[in-house]
């Protein structure tokens, strides 16, 4: 059995992107994300150390995002390799929008799934 835990819409703001003058300014990432656990232990005890603590996901994002970089790539395979190694979760897809990127857009990004579904 596979459960989902997950966090839509987390906004980070960052130095990203490619030309010179992106990497002057702080742009917004909007992250959502799916993570492959199993929270009956969670939902038995109603405690919070059985299950992904999504508070903590969200810090360890944007602890990673005070770096700046420069493609959405990188990021997104950065905060699926850390999600694998520091939380109970066998899988994770990673979704990056960045909003202002393409004017005539309401978003661009991508999207990346690791591990085990």
């Amino acid at each position: 059995m596979t459960d989902i835990v997950f966090i839509r819409q987390f906004k980070v703001q960052t130095v990203i992107g490619v030309y010179d003058w992106e990497k002057a300014i702080q742009q917004t990432l909007e992250f959502d994300l799916e993570l492959a656990t199993d929270i009956r232990q969670a939902a038995a005890t109603d405690d919070l150390k059985y299950t992904l603590d999504y508070s903590a996901v969200c810090t360890a994002i944007a602890e990673i995002c005070q770096q700046p970089h420069e493609l959405i790539e990188t990021v997104a395979e950065k905060v699926a390799a850390m999600v694998l190694e520091k939380f109970p979760t066998k899988a994770v897809k990673v979704s990056i929008a960045k909003p202002a990127a393409v004017p005539a857009a309401a978003s661009v990004g991508v999207s990346i799934s690791r591990g085990s579904w």
